[in-house]
């Protein structure tokens, strides 16, 4: 599984480490996801997405639906797992 929010799109970027000597290697910053379980009231069942700490945040603000929606139209939202409780 790629290291993409299903959310806000963000996904890992290199860049460089850079020593006290100013020599520089590659490196990369990789995105802070977490695996969550969302009860989407709207279809009346439990998902499933891979989702940033800003996008944790998205979600609170604008609730779970309005936020898959504009991840939807984004772009973003490839697919949604539906989890059986």
């Amino acid at each position: 599984m790629s290291k993409i929010c299903q959310i806000t799109g963000k996904k890992a970027i290199t860049g460089n480490n850079v020593s006290h000597s100013k020599r520089r290697t590659k490196r990369k910053f990789n995105v802070n996801l977490f695996k969550r379980k969302f009860f989407w009231v709207e279809e009346g069942q439990w998902i499933s997405l891979v989702v940033s700490a800003n996008g944790l945040r998205i979600i609170n603000k604008l609730g779970l639906d309005a936020a898959l929606k504009k991840a939807a139209k984004d772009g973003n939202l490839t697919e949604i797992k539906i989890v059986e409780k």
